[in-house]
């Protein structure tokens, strides 16, 4: 696990607010849930976990601004510094009671991605990656997946929802092509998991378009600590600002953009 003091401070937060989003996932039933649009939620807990990371980050950095999924843009003192955070990636899983969710906080320095931490507070894993240090589960270093042959290879992807449901038609040609070739194909909804799965060797690949800053901050740069190689969907280095990625070791992260390019 990296102990610099950065990192010591992105945990503690996560730590925090993953004990309030483990007491409020057992009681799912009962969350106070509005809507945001088509197949897309935010919950009671998802409100109270932003704010939890915001005043534990403000508190020991008060001058970095803030790039957060609920809130938005918040401006910082520091103009060099900024926390991208999203509290519950994968609100939909959480609030249908699957353990697939995660906290989800990157720090940028500059314009470029330096730490970041991705935390599912049911499994109590702890993806962390700062830039020079290696990506570590808990105290386990991580690589990217060895395997080169795409037919031996577990894929994921994301699905658009409802709500984009005008994506569909591209996203079809391209799980067919990945389909016919991959050994298999796997979603779990929640993208920041997916890029840590990569890091993690798990995953050998993962591509998905349509995300937000949050969602992929902390993974990107958890798969390029592994040793992963990491594009937009469209093979450029426009991750953040397409909202896309095509990630996994080089060989596996080449052959899915060109299945996903070609289809």
């Amino acid at each position: 696990m990296i102990r610099t003091a950065l990192m010591n401070v992105m945990t503690a937060a996560a730590l925090k607010a993953g004990r309030g989003l483990k007491r409020d996932f057992g009681e799912v039933e009962n969350l106070q849930v509005s809507m945001k649009g088509p197949g897309d939620f935010v919950s009671a807990a998802d409100r109270k976990a932003e704010k939890t990371l915001y005043e534990e980050l403000s508190k020991v950095r008060p001058g970095y601004g803030f790039l957060m999924e609920e809130s938005g843009v918040v401006e910082g003192a520091d103009k060099t510094h900024r926390w991208i955070v999203d509290p519950l990636d994968g609100t939909t899983n959480f609030l249908h009671g699957l353990p697939i969710f995660s906290i989800s906080i990157a720090l940028e320095r500059e314009g470029q991605i330096v730490a970041g931490l991705v935390y599912n507070p049911v499994t109590d894993e702890m993806y962390v990656a700062e830039k020079g240090q290696g990506a570590w589960l808990n105290n386990r270093r991580l690589r990217v997946s060895a395997r080169r042959e795409i037919p031996d290879a577990l894929i994921g992807c994301g699905i658009p929802p409802l709500g984009r449901a005008k994506e569909h038609p591209r996203f079809k040609a391209e799980l067919a092509a990945v389909m016919a070739r991959a050994g298999g194909v796997r979603r779990l909804g929640a993208a920041s998991i997916d890029l840590a799965l990569v890091a993690a060797g798990r995953l050998d690949a993962f591509w998905e378009r349509g995300l937000a800053p949050w969602d992929l901050a902390a993974g990107v740069l958890l798969v390029r600590e592994a040793g992963g190689f990491i594009s937009d969907a469209d093979g450029g280095a426009d991750i953040l600002e397409k909202g896309s990625v095509c990630a996994g070791n080089e060989a596996m992260q080449r052959h899915l953009l060109g299945l996903i390019r070609a289809s």
